[in-house]
């Protein structure tokens, strides 16, 4: 029997984020500081939504782009946050999770050949989904020193006249660094001059510390230029929903909608009603859980410190990224003795692109009292692993 598997999907590596969470999970007595997941159960009045619309029997399709009143109150949430006015018609679909709507804007913009510029460290998905949509993923390998921020010469650089799209992951998984205006002013900049679209996948944007979110989709000229992702997983600490959103210029959120339509059909119905409830009642429960974040955020970066780990400070998300080049082995070889020596699952930073080597992303979207001990274990095995170095 000849070999019936695609070649592009037999050379994707599988997620390095998995293989801890499923050795972990088999663990007794392990503490997993490596899935990008909220804590916190979704709150009652978006459940109670959810499960109103199946006592009520909405069990139906929807439209193929989600709910008209979902579809709005998307419209009316990124009119209030960012300042960006979408048509909830023409300008925006509703997705299965962030991911799919990643998924279904290469698809729609690529065709064989064109490059997609990818800055990494940066969550697993974006190289897959170009390669798989017929792309060729450009990795721009983002620098400590820059706080993990993508500046404008370093885009520059990486633009060819095969470039079609930006890939801006910000605020960042796994580095927790986010993009300020005058950032952003610059890569709009290039962006403009070089004709680039952007996909900028904000799933995070409610979850800045420093200061409010900016889109780039809201500076002058970007709008027309911009894919937007977003979702209501983290805010809302909906994952298990699986339900985001995609909005940008309307001929290419008419082919993402035709994709959608085709792969998917809708997304889950129940999904979008409690999504409903969540944009029109649900700040006060993002607000909580952003100020109990920023405390973890808070007492994580005091801990590394404390136990003498360089790291850069994140100002988004809900990661560390700090550096384990000290003690002179890769992040692979330090997460798996920390597993097997402390029982504390992290993710090593290679798994979110080659140069995150010499990294770790640990996540904080866990209870005070988990990551207290986590800390110290990893306090512990720091200490070990340096008296180790020392005998050598």
């Amino acid at each position: 029997m000849r070999n019936f598997l695609a070649d592009k999907v037999v050379n994707i590596p599988p997620s390095g984020i998995r293989k801890f969470f499923d050795i972990v999970s088999e663990m007794p007595d392990a503490i997993s500081l490596g899935v990008g997941e909220p804590d916190f159960d979704t709150p009652w009045h978006i459940r109670d939504e959810g499960i109103y619309s199946l006592e009520r029997g909405r069990t139906f399709y929807t439209s193929n782009a989600g709910l008209k009143e979902l579809r709005d109150e998307i419209s009316n949430y990124l009119k209030r946050r960012i300042g960006v006015s979408y048509d909830s018609i023409k300008e925006t679909v509703v997705t299965v999770g962030g991911s799919e709507g990643i998924d279904m804007a290469f698809r729609a913009v690529l065709n064989p050949g064109d490059e997609v510029l990818i800055p990494q460290p940066c969550y697993v998905s974006y190289e897959p989904c170009a390669v798989l949509a017929g792309g060729v993923p450009v990795i721009i390998n983002l620098k400590e020193e820059n706080e993990f921020r993508l500046t404008k010469e370093e885009l520059l650089e990486a633009v060819t006249e095969k470039t079609k799209i930006l890939v801006l992951p910000f605020p960042n998984n796994p580095t927790g660094a986010i993009m300020e205006q005058k950032d952003l002013e610059d890569i709009a900049q290039v962006v403009i001059e070089k004709d680039l679209l952007v996909l900028s996948d904000e799933i995070y944007s409610e979850l800045s510390y420093k200061e409010e979110h900016v889109s780039i989709a809201s500076l002058p000229g970007m709008k027309e230029r911009t894919i937007l992702i977003n979702g209501f997983s983290k805010a809302y600490a909906m994952t298990g929903w699986r339900l985001g959103y995609a909005c940008g210029p309307g001929p290419v959120i008419e082919q993402m909608t035709k994709i959608h339509q085709f792969a998917i059909m809708c997304a889950p119905t129940n999904s979008q009603f409690a999504a409903v409830e969540a944009l029109k009642n649900g700040d006060e429960d993002v607000a909580m859980m952003r100020e109990s974040y920023d405390q973890r955020r808070r007492y994580v970066m005091h801990s590394l410190r404390e136990m003498g780990l360089k790291c850069f400070e994140p100002f988004g998300a809900f990661y560390v990224f700090p550096s384990i080049q000290e003690f002179g082995i890769t992040s692979d070889e330090f997460a798996t003795r920390f597993l097997k020596e402390e029982k504390v699952a992290v993710v090593p930073g290679t798994a979110f692109g080659a140069c995150g080597e010499g990294f770790l992303r640990l996540s904080y979207a866990y209870s005070l009292e988990d990551l207290k001990v986590a800390f110290g274990r990893l306090a512990d095995f720091t200490s070990r692993l340096r008296k180790e170095k020392e005998g050598n």
